[in-house]
């Protein structure tokens, strides 16, 4: 029973943070733009819904301050790179940095706990009975569900596909005459925005806003959307690669649950984490190699057979 009730929170908890995974994946699989941002962003979402929520404010309004504000951190990024010519990775930390300060300014302490206050948990599970763990499924897999269909919707615009072939050949996406510098800021704010957004539902299902919450949130990311597309891979269409990056970062959320059922210390989850995306990123590699020798054996021995035949 336990082990049932720690699959199902790392379950809920692995939807909410698979709206982040979707940030991460704009900038990294469709720019084609190491983004750091996210780790201040993630942040700012929860400081900012925690805030609000304690000052009264409505918690699904919360997550609209907090998608947007997310938004501009992601422009704070594109304008450093874009204007300034500030290296990616580079615009990236910067504002991540920055981000640390106006979290603290916004909560004013480290930590903004949520106890005695309505949450978006609440509020569902008082409507429709369910404990805090299925209320983040629930509202994580329609959150999901939704932005998915958006995405899909957008990167089939011609706005949205003018992104992607950004991402794809900025050179000769300018010599078609599109402003690629708009692109990416545009594509900067939304991923950013999406990573906001989820840190302002993680924040109010774990019930507090913390100014450390962010840390590591890139490589959680990254690691989700690995594992997304090694187990599902890139087979049909748009929709399918997103609905997987939401499923990686789940069954990334139920390993950390299970090596932690079986006794590992939280303190090692970063080098597990460490761990997953090496071998994840290895796999692919790892896949084409046995491919190539197996084909080399079967070209070898088919060399044989007609040798053998031509005597």
């Amino acid at each position: 029973m336990p082990f049932l009730l720690a699959m199902q929170g790392a379950a809920s908890q692995g939807v909410l943070w698979g709206v982040m995974t979707l940030g991460v994946y704009i900038t990294f699989k469709i720019l084609d733009f190491a983004d750091l941002t996210v780790d201040g962003s993630f942040a700012l979402g929860g400081s900012i819904s925690s805030i609000l929520i304690v000052m009264g404010v409505d918690p699904f309004l919360s997550l609209l301050v907090a998608f947007a504000a997310g938004g501009l951190s992601g422009l704070v990024t594109g304008l450093l790179h874009t204007k300034l010519k500030i290296p990616g990775i580079l615009a990236g930390i910067l504002t991540m940095i920055a981000l640390y300060s106006i979290n603290m300014r916004i909560m004013g302490q480290a930590n903004t706990p949520l106890l005695g206050v309505k949450t978006m948990l609440t509020g569902l599970g008082q409507i429709a009975g369910l404990d805090k763990s299925m209320s983040s499924l629930v509202i994580g897999v329609a959150f999901s569900g939704i932005i998915i269909f958006a995405l899909y919707w957008f990167f089939g615009t011609e706005l949205g596909s003018a992104i992607r072939a950004t991402g794809n050949n900025e050179k000769m996406v300018r010599a078609l005459g599109v402003d690629t510098d708009a692109m990416k800021n545009l594509a900067l704010m939304l991923s950013n925005a999406l990573v906001g957004l989820s840190g302002a539902m993680v924040a109010q299902s774990q019930g507090y806003g913390d100014v450390g919450m962010g840390t590591g949130t890139i490589v959680i990311g990254l690691a989700s959307v690995i594992i997304g597309e090694v187990i599902f891979g890139k087979r049909f269409s748009f929709w399918y690669r997103l609905l997987s990056v939401v499923l990686g970062s789940v069954i990334y959320r139920v390993i950390i649950a299970v090596v932690l059922q079986l006794g590992m210390k939280s303190t090692d989850l970063k080098l597990l984490t460490a761990i997953i995306v090496a071998v994840a990123l290895a796999l692919p590699v790892i896949r084409s190699n046995m491919v190539k020798r197996k084909n080399r054996i079967a070209n070898d021995r088919a060399a044989e057979l007609l040798k053998e035949a031509q005597r």
